[in-house]
């Protein structure tokens, strides 16, 4: 099977081509595939398929052989791939999710995408602003927000945290699959800098702490503003590197820009 590593701001994906190739069990796969030891190494494993309805289709799995609905920072790289490689030869695109159609803008220089801009679609507010929870004994508030896919977002000075020494190999699971989340929840812990910068950590159902979560950025901005803590536009500070979210409040929509880089391509054999 050929592959292409790629990442967006740290949260790394194994992408394979199903335009050519044949992925006959995609959940085994994506298992194997990521894990850093005895595999290549990866958040999960992304197949871009043919698509009736849009340029192409992302099929994502997490690194627990999970299917995801959507991710950012995925997305982003499928965008580079399909460009770079010829399978599209415009810079607006659209992609099939399993959470609906995005369409992608791409920023091109020299001929490769180097970012992407993505039409992340209208957030859903899905609790109370700063609900309370009882997580391991503690009460938190958090305000959660559907991006296609579930986001508990926690202010960590609501709830006497902080980003650095975050237990969050503890509290990130505890989360994850709280009874108040039924189908699990993403969660992220943020500290609010100023009225256009924050920065978070964040814990993906299925996959753990990873370096970025672009549906997790855009959860966290459209928290932000909801709370009264910062403009709708804002600069989202992750463990590997920063994302410009827009909420379009007008249009009902959110927009997220970022890099997109290919690491390296391979073939793995067994």
């Amino acid at each position: 099977m050929k592959f292409t590593k790629m990442q967006g701001i740290g949260n790394d994906y194994v992408y394979v081509n199903c335009f050519e190739e044949t992925v006959e069990n995609p959940s085994e796969t994506a298992i194997r595939v990521s894990d850093r030891h005895f595999g290549i190494g990866s958040d999960g494993l992304i197949l871009i398929r043919p698509s009736e309805v849009a340029d192409c289709m992302m099929d994502m799995y997490n690194l627990d052989g999970s299917r995801g609905a959507m991710c950012g920072n995925g997305i982003r790289c499928v965008g580079k791939y399909v460009y770079d490689h010829g399978i599209v030869d415009r810079t607006d695109i659209t992609v099939e999710t399993a959470s609906g159609i995005k369409k992608l803008e791409l920023h091109v220089t020299d001929g490769l995408v180097e970012s992407v801009t993505v039409d992340m679609g209208e957030p859903k507010q899905t609790s109370e602003i700063g609900e309370r929870i009882t997580v391991n004994g503690k009460e938190y508030r958090f305000t959660g927000v559907s991006m296609g896919n579930p986001h508990a977002v926690v202010f960590c000075d609501e709830s006497g945290l902080r980003l650095d020494g975050l237990d969050i190999e503890t509290i990130g699971p505890s989360f994850e699959n709280h009874e108040r989340f039924p189908d699990r929840t993403n969660t992220e812990f943020v500290e609010v800098d100023d009225r256009t910068h924050v920065r978070m950590r964040v814990w993906e159902r299925g996959s753990g702490e990873t370096m970025a979560c672009g549906t997790g950025a855009c959860a966290v901005a459209v928290a932000c503003a909801l709370n009264g803590r910062t403009e709708d536009t804002v600069e989202v500070g992750l463990p590997g590197g920063t994302l410009s979210i827009r909420w379009d409040r007008a249009n009902g929509k959110v927009f997220m820009t970022g890099p997109a880089v290919e690491v390296f391509s391979g073939e793995i054999r067994g």
